[in-house]
């Protein structure tokens, strides 16, 4: 387990899913992961259902967002900056797309919805009140984000330019660094400042950003989302040192959830 407090500038620091029916999803992400959803800003108010925040033994560990129209239900990863327009100026000058924003989300912070020259999204985030998940790597918690691209080489350059990483090939995927960073634990089987993995996917349309959740019992996880509504889209596999599975939420969103070993 992990806990965190702040996130220094090019680290992914939080997740969210958008959502259409956000009682619904609540309800079933409530029931698979153990959370308990508050209001964003005050958690002794009512809900609005626009914006409500996952916590874990009451930290902060995840969003569920109404779902913008014209946008599929998904997750989203989120990387903190320094300041959020600089962030959108570097994507464009790196060829990639503004989507949305900044945005003024106070008091929580600001953000800009970005998506890299292959199509995918993620978001900036300029912390004020939440820097990010205060809890990770841990069943229940966020665990990393992997980008799925077609073309790693040049992905690899954008994120370098908009934020510094480097791309080091380990096995069949690149690990992204942030040199001087310093996160995970001496026991981890990937260098400290690993802040996500890339892996080749089959076409331009499979770019994307997804999340990866610990859970305690993999199998018993994929039983349990099917009782809730939800489906393994990539049924349980052993990923050494993790045994996962790839699953959607009622709504169509995917995730990936792994146990860590014993």
């Amino acid at each position: 387990m992990s806990t965190r407090d702040s996130y220094p500038a090019g680290v992914p620091c939080w997740v969210e899913t958008l959502q259409a029916d956000t009682r619904a999803a609540a309800a079933f992400y409530e029931g698979l992961m153990g959370w308990r959803f508050v209001g964003s800003d005050d958690p002794d108010e009512e809900h609005d259902w626009t914006y409500l925040v996952a916590r874990l033994d009451g930290a902060d560990v995840a969003g569920l967002g109404a779902l913008p129209d014209g946008v599929a239900p998904s997750w989203v990863t989120h990387v903190r900056v320094e300041r959020v327009e600089d962030a959108v100026e570097r994507v464009r000058a790196a060829g990639g797309t503004v989507l949305d924003g900044p945005v003024d989300a106070s008091p929580a912070g600001r953000f800009a919805v970005l998506a890299d020259p292959l199509g995918a999204a993620f978001c900036a985030w300029e912390a004020d009140i939440r820097d990010g998940a205060e809890r990770i790597n841990e069943p229940g918690a966020w665990a990393m984000s992997a980008l799925q691209t077609p073309d790693p080489e040049r992905a690899a350059a954008f994120y370098g330019a908009v934020f510094g990483w480097e791309a080091e090939p380990w096995g069949p995927v690149h690990l992204l660094r942030l040199p001087g960073y310093v996160g995970g634990t001496d026991e981890q089987p990937v260098p400290r400042d690993v802040v996500a993995v890339m892996a080749p996917a089959e076409s331009a349309g499979g770019a994307g950003w997804a999340v990866d959740f610990w859970v305690s019992d993999v199998d018993a996880a994929v039983a349990r989302a099917a009782e809730l509504g939800g489906r393994a889209l990539v049924g349980v596999h052993d990923r050494p040192p993790f045994r996962s599975a790839v699953l959607a939420d009622p709504e169509g969103a995917a995730f990936s959830v792994s146990q860590p070993p014993a």
